[in-house]
């Protein structure tokens, strides 16, 4: 199986993501340049289409020689289950 997915990641008919503490996941969107939110208590993940017309830390203040092709953005913040659940336990603010 991870042989079949590091093909199919090389080819280019999936992408690997790997947001900070989480397992590698893969993905059947590629071919463009789209981001993640991640929940910081459950991990799910969702995609987040790049902002329209606004850069932010999209271009390096320094390339040291490379050719950048794609910037990776991860937000992170709490689901809306998680959301529920945290005020559920807390209580009303």
């Amino acid at each position: 199986m991870y042989d079949a997915l590091r093909v199919l990641t090389e080819q280019g008919l999936v992408r690997r993501i790997e947001p900070a503490g989480s397992p590698a996941r893969f993905e059947a969107r590629t071919g463009d340049n789209h981001h993640h939110v991640v929940c910081r208590l459950c991990g799910t993940v969702g995609d987040v289409d790049c902002a329209v017309n606004e850069t932010p830390c999209l271009e390096a203040s320094e390339t040291h020689g490379f050719r950048i092709d794609e910037a990776e953005v991860t937000y992170w913040g709490l689901c809306p289950t998680c959301q529920t659940t945290r005020e559920t336990e807390e209580g009303p603010t």
